[in-house]
């Protein structure tokens, strides 16, 4: 029988990260399209993000991409440290939402400081590691060409 939570009725050992697939898909009664994304970096059971890390790309990738797309709702991290869900509003052609998440990461590459990482903006503020999250960022686009196939 199927679960209400989309990722829990994917079979997380035929995935092969990094990947970006559309996970979930909403219209809302106003007519408005919520689509989900699950921005994969690494191999579910098999490897994972540290914290620090996980905490400054969300910071870092969830303030450049907003320089590069209006229809941006949201950027949160996965609780298994594997990946994140991006959250757009509209219809978007897959490979532009690729180009999207490559623009952004390139953006975490060239960071030099990771946004609102101070106890004023930042509910834990001492877990951040800019290095970690560039590290991860270049890792993934090494990998792009990889990133339409969810499955080996």
């Amino acid at each position: 029988m199927p679960m209400n939570v989309e990722s829990f009725n994917l079979d997380h050992r035929t995935v092969a990260a990094p990947y970006v697939r559309v996970a979930d898909t909403k219209q809302l009664p106003g007519g408005d399209v919520l689509t989900k994304y699950d921005v994969r970096f690494c191999q579910p059971n098999v490897d994972h993000l540290e914290m620090p890390v996980v905490h400054s790309l969300e910071h870092t990738f969830a303030e450049h991409v907003r320089n590069h797309s209006d229809d941006v709702v949201d950027f949160s991290p996965m609780g298994c440290q594997t990946g994140f869900y991006l959250l757009l509003v509209g219809d978007h052609p897959y490979e532009e939402v690729l180009d999207l998440v490559a623009t952004t990461l390139q953006d975490v590459v060239d960071a030099t400081e990771v946004p609102a990482a101070n106890e004023t903006q930042c509910g834990w503020a001492a877990s951040h590691t800019l290095t970690g999250a560039q590290d991860a960022a270049r890792a993934m686009l090494e990998r792009r060409e990889e990133w339409a196939q969810v499955t080996a």
